[in-house]
């Protein structure tokens, strides 16, 4: 069952209430890890809370060329899988990150097929990286669950974003 309101959606499942946010992904920011260390992450806004997810360079580099419509000589990676998920006659639901276990996130894509008329709902694993890449690319919505936003969700203060009055 999905009551859908604004900003949330509320999932029943069979062992408890879940919430879960829909966030917007604003872009990659630049943070450092532990031993200072600077590192690209995909910075996603849930209300006024931000999840920052730190990817590689080259993970980096696709997320933003999908944010920017940036055609590329080749397809890459992520346009291809898009371009043949749509040609198949399927679509991209939703992306999900939806757990956070020893300092990793997890992710999941929601995805239909239609065969004969009829949709089939489909769930697969992926690195948030990669959800957020076709997310991107197939303009489908990006959830962040409530126990993940409560455990790793940091202010615009913590992160030093800025914010519209900043600018």
């Amino acid at each position: 069952m999905n009551v859908r309101s604004r900003d949330s959606y509320l999932r029943v499942r069979a062992d408890r209430f879940s919430m879960s946010h829909v966030a917007e992904l604003t872009g990659i920011a630049t943070g450092n890890t532990p031993s200072g260390e600077a590192v690209p992450a995909a910075l996603l806004r849930a209300g006024e809370e931000y999840l920052p997810i730190f990817v590689t360079d080259d993970q980096a580099d696709a997320i933003q060329r999908g944010l920017a419509g940036e055609p590329f000589d080749r397809p890459l990676t992520h346009d291809l899988l898009v371009e043949m998920v749509t040609e198949f006659g399927g679509a991209f639901d939703r992306v999900r990150i939806d757990e956070l276990r020893e300092g990793t996130f997890y992710a999941k894509i929601d995805a239909q097929r239609y065969e004969d008329g009829e949709a089939e709902s489909l769930t697969f694993d992926a690195r948030p990286s990669d959800a957020v890449a076709i997310a991107v690319r197939a303009d489908c919505p990006i959830e962040i669950d409530d126990d993940v936003l409560d455990a790793a969700g940091r202010s615009r203060e913590e992160l030093g974003v800025d914010g519209p009055d900043d600018e």
